[in-house]
């Protein structure tokens, strides 16, 4: 079994360990966002972790009520740019806590006089001595370079931040992503009968929309990292402005589409995809009524659209690691790569 097969299973108990260490710490910064009252985030990533920024953005928008905004670091630390960031909360999102690029925004935003936080794996790590305070995934030491148990550490940490902003999103409801995590990693027999059929597909296309769409980029990143595959991906939205001109007959499309208030597009989508007769695999929910697709991975279970997210990712996961594997490839060490890079 790779290394990232086995992060893969550890996500359980990585979220367990993340909510448990962090709740009251949550609690107490309610208190402290009822008094500050922002006006606006600003989430500052790179590779995976601007995955879980995106999906931050979807979030908090949705329940806290504020606008988010996805940084650009080079406004940053290439053009030196001065912006009042008075009453903006900005969090500054890393698995090592050692993006170059990342700790000078939050050093900057801070001057500029933003509240700052980071989510982070790395404990005493450099994001930790900027920062006015920090949310601490506990995801255990990640070995592989393609990063699994991080994101989804992540992604909980900002539903954290989510309940601590707004009213929406509840610990008690929080508490149950771990047991859906769990039943999406007993479907690793089914996705392995299942990869065989994808061995030599070089080039694919992940769509979604709402608060899945952060896992079209996270599931098409995975792909392009661990086997090579050059995997676009999209909002459904987007996808039909333009790119599916590219379709033709048997271009891999993924779709996640769990029951939601996205749903009805995405099947939309999905049947059009059948009269272009593209290759479609859905991650979808085992109650959905799905329009007929070549391939689909079925949840168990009901989860609250508001909760797929980590759930959603994890079949995508281990779809990577087991294809990476057929395909004959080391998912742990993608070559020209290394878990902690550093940019400007």
């Amino acid at each position: 079994m790779s290394q990232m097969m086995r992060e893969i299973f550890e996500q359980p108990e990585a979220l367990e360990r993340t909510l448990k260490a962090e709740r009251d710490h949550a609690c107490k910064f309610r208190e402290l966002a009822q008094k500050r009252r922002f006006r606006l985030a600003l989430l500052i990533a790179r590779g995976t972790s601007d995955n879980a920024a995106l999906f931050g953005r979807y979030l908090l928008e949705l329940t806290a009520g504020i606008p988010v905004s996805l940084c650009a670091p080079s406004i940053h630390t290439i053009y030196n740019a001065r912006l009042d960031l008075r009453d903006t909360l900005a969090v500054g999102i890393s698995q090592s806590g050692e993006g170059t690029d990342i700790n000078r925004v939050l050093a900057s935003a801070r001057r500029q006089g933003a509240y700052t936080v980071g989510i982070t794996n790395e404990a005493g790590s450099g994001v930790t001595k900027i920062v006015h305070e920090v949310f601490l995934a506990r995801a255990g030491k990640q070995r592989s370079v393609a990063a699994t148990k991080t994101y989804t550490t992540q992604l909980m940490l900002l539903y954290l931040l989510a309940s601590a902003l707004g009213s929406q999103v509840t610990l008690d409801a929080i508490s149950k992503i771990s047991g859906y995590v769990r039943a999406a990693l007993r479907l690793t027999d089914e996705i392995r009968e299942l990869v065989e059929r994808y061995r030599y597909m070089r080039h694919c296309v992940v769509v979604a929309r709402g608060l899945n769409y952060a896992n079209a980029f996270e599931l098409a990143l995975k792909l392009m990292e661990t086997c090579y595959v050059v995997a676009e991906r999209f909002s459904s939205a987007d996808f039909l402005h333009g790119p599916i001109a590219m379709i033709e007959r048997d271009f891999p499309v993924i779709v996640l589409m769990p029951p939601g208030k996205t749903f009805r597009e995405l099947c939309g989508l999905v049947e059009r995809l059948r009269g272009l007769t593209a290759e479609t695999l859905a991650i979808s929910s085992a109650g959905a009524r799905l329009p007929a697709t070549t391939r689909a991975i079925r949840m168990v279970g009901s989860i609250p659209e508001i909760y797929t997210p980590i759930p959603y990712i994890v079949p995508g996961q281990i779809f990577t690691a087991l294809l990476a594997e057929v395909k004959g490839l080391n998912a742990d060490k993608p070559r020209s790569l290394q878990i902690v890079t550093r940019t400007i």
